[in-house]
């Protein structure tokens, strides 16, 4: 925040005495006035911002400033005060005058007194001119006090203003229009004006130099905003030295609300910065304010230092299904410095599981005002889905391996919220819409493949009666999203509703025409039943979904474990053409990075596992719908909120889950 060092400046005026005598006493008369008619007063140079952080500070003084008195001598002469006459005001003014003078008839009164009642006029901020004139009567001295008053307020008018409208010039001054000038109430309006500019975020602007009066009341004011002239990218490594630039200045300043000409603002400034490291792309941000070329504006200046985002990583583990497994994959989220992502992942298993995906997402279409994005992956993805797995009663191929599902393919997404109002971006509904195709294969864990199970049920969808072993699945997918959360991660209050619809084309293998369509709407309350510090949550979640037309097996709904009821192996409750499931939870926080969570999860395929091509649910002794309940930890790590879950079924079993991030 820079500092601009223009006060308003007062209204300077000079004091004046005349040597007139008073008969042998020796009073002289006292004369003091501002400007001479029409008062007018030049603006002083525009201000010069400096390159300092904090908001201006501004300093005023008061509007009319009494001069200088001397103090009046031990043997200061004083007169008898016959009369006191005020001449040039109006009647209202003329007693203003009478209230503030302390010159009496039938008193006395010195050269300094007059002085001193000249100054307490001034201060009252309404009059150009005063002067104080004696004069000799047969009854004493009568002081006659000539004043001269500002005109009549007719407008205030405002130059140099953007963000500043006319209109609320004129309304802070309204009650101050049709009434003789006021400096002192002229001073309470301008600082009006520049608690609009603090209130507003508007860190450099404010009224500068003094007032101009025409002689036809008419006030105008010069303000200086703070206008951008220039946003300036620097790039910095991590000792604060200049380094090579990566990130592309579009990718930067697609983001920022600040722009040259903009008036600088606070909180749009913050906005910004907001945006750019939710972009994932740098490890600091940080702002300077620089003069511009233009004295009455300023240069901004951001230096970033940037992140590593290019990464390789491997692991290995163990799985039911999977047997032991390694992994490895490499992810690039600024490729070509255009804030692209690029990754590659390859996963095998002993038991023959395999998955090999590569993909790409443009989050911002270069020039698109929507923030449109795409992406596109080709994958190949064969495991032991959870439609074949996981029941009391175990279903093999007729040579005894596990069934598996091989899929085969690639898409093309788009996604946009449906607003270009940046800071609505989060919050607004956003859509997306992509095709898809996969060859689906049903096979065993040495890629034969089989058409089959061991009791002759089809594993895919029969080609006109016919089990084959394998589909061509053309689906063009669409959704719709709409965050309210305060927190993607960690939400502790608002709400997120999904909603999407699937339409496959009836081409090649199978001719599926299917029709899958499926919802979910999350909220969340705050609570506090416990006297701990941190947030507590009541998180709420209901999910439905239903399949119209024909439906593969392995397109199912299959519910049971991590992410749908937990208490249950994943897809041990059954699969099924429609759905209903519920969650509530309590979520409290425990020390540090640790919080903990109390979960009651249900859910019921609605008896629909018998609509399902060869009940793969009912032949494994599934039970079709199940309750589980229990409780869980959640630690705060680098990777994300780790959850570790631990539940009971309402048919005496029990199993542990484990998962990234909360459940919804």
């Amino acid at each position: 925040m820079l500092p601009v060092a223009a006060a308003l400046k007062t209204v300077t005026m000079a004091i004046t005495a005349g040597a007139i005598a008073l008969g042998t006493v020796g009073l002289a008369a006292v004369h003091a006035q501002d400007t001479p008619a029409p008062p007018a007063v030049t603006p002083p140079p525009e201000p010069t911002p400096t390159p300092e952080a904090e908001p201006p500070a501004t300093t005023s003084t008061p509007a009319v400033p009494p001069p200088s008195v001397s103090q009046p001598a031990a043997d200061e002469p004083q007169v008898l005060i016959a009369e006191v006459v005020v001449e040039g005001a109006t009647p209202e003014l003329e007693q203003l005058v009478y209230q503030v003078i302390t010159t009496r008839p039938g008193g006395t009164a010195t050269r300094s007194q007059l002085q001193q009642d000249t100054n307490a006029i001034f201060a009252t901020g309404f009059f150009a001119d005063v002067n104080a004139q004696p004069s000799d009567t047969p009854l004493g001295v009568r002081i006659t006090f000539v004043v001269r008053p500002y005109p009549i307020l007719r407008a205030v008018q405002v130059a140099g203003n953007q963000v500043l409208s006319q209109e609320r010039v004129s309304e802070i001054f309204a009650p101050q229009v049709g009434r003789n000038i006021n400096l002192k109430q002229l001073q309470e309006g301008i600082e009006q004006i520049n608690a609009f500019y603090k209130d507003n975020g508007y860190i450099l602007g404010q009224v500068v130099g003094t007032p101009q009066v025409d002689p036809d009341g008419v006030v105008t004011l010069q303000v200086a905003e703070g206008v951008v002239e220039a946003v300036t990218y620097r790039f910095l490594n991590k000792d604060g030295e200049p380094t090579r630039q990566h990130t592309r200045d579009f990718v930067i300043s697609r983001e920022m609300d600040t722009q040259p000409g903009v008036v600088l603002n606070q909180n749009v400034v913050q906005g910004d910065l907001r945006r750019l490291f939710e972009l994932g792309l740098f490890e600091d941000v940080q702002v300077a304010l620089e003069p511009g070329q233009d004295p009455r504006k300023v240069n901004l200046i951001l230096n970033f230092k940037e992140r590593n985002t290019g990464s390789i990583s491997a692991g290995a583990g163990y799985s039911s299904a999977a047997g032991l497994f390694g992994t490895v994959a490499f992810q690039q989220n600024n490729l070509f410095g255009r804030n692209w992502k690029f990754g590659v992942e390859a996963q095998g298993g002993t038991e023959g599981e395999f998955l090999f995906d590569v993909n790409f997402t443009d989050p911002w279409i270069k020039g698109d005002p929507y923030r449109t994005s795409y992406t596109v992956s080709a994958f190949n993805r064969l495991n032991v889905p959870y439609t074949f797995s996981n029941g009391p009663i175990n279903v093999p191929l007729p040579n005894g391996d596990l069934p598996r599902i091989n899929r085969l393919g690639s898409a093309i997404f788009f996604t946009r919220p449906f607003t270009k109002d940046r800071d609505l971006v989060r919050t607004a509904w956003t859509g997306s819409v992509g095709l898809q195709y996969q060859r689906v294969t049903s096979m065993d864990g040495g890629f034969v493949r089989f058409d089959t199970d061991k009791l002759g049920n089809c594993l895919t969808f029969p080609d006109n009666g016919v089990c084959r072993g394998f589909n061509d699945l053309f689906t063009v997918q669409a959704a719709i999203l709409r965050d309210l959360r305060n927190d993607v991660l960690r939400p502790t209050s608002g709400q997120v509703i999904r909603l999407g619809v699937d339409q496959s084309l009836p081409l090649g293998a199978g001719n599926i025409l299917m029709s899958p369509v499926r919802g979910s709407y999350s909220f969340y309350i705050p609570v506090n039943f416990l006297r701990i510090e941190g947030p507590q949550t009541l998180a709420f979640n209901i999910q439905a979904g239903n399949i119209f037309g024909d439906l593969p097996p392995y397109e199912s709904f299959t519910i049971g474990g991590a992410n749908s009821v937990r208490g249950w192996e994943e897809g041990a409750i059954g699969s099924g053409r429609a759905f209903v499931q519920g969650t509530v939870e309590y979520r409290f926080p425990i020390f540090n990075i640790v919080g903990g969570a109390l979960f009651f999860d249900g859910a019921s395929l609605l008896g629909t596992q018998s609509s399902v091509p060869g009940q793969p649910g009912i032949v494994r002794g599934k039970p079709g719908e199940g309750l589980g309940y229990g409780a869980g930890l959640r630690v705060n790590t680098p990777l994300g909120n780790v959850r570790v879950d631990f539940g009971w079924n309402n048919e005496g079993g029990n199993a542990f889950s484990f998962g990234i991030g909360e459940r919804f």
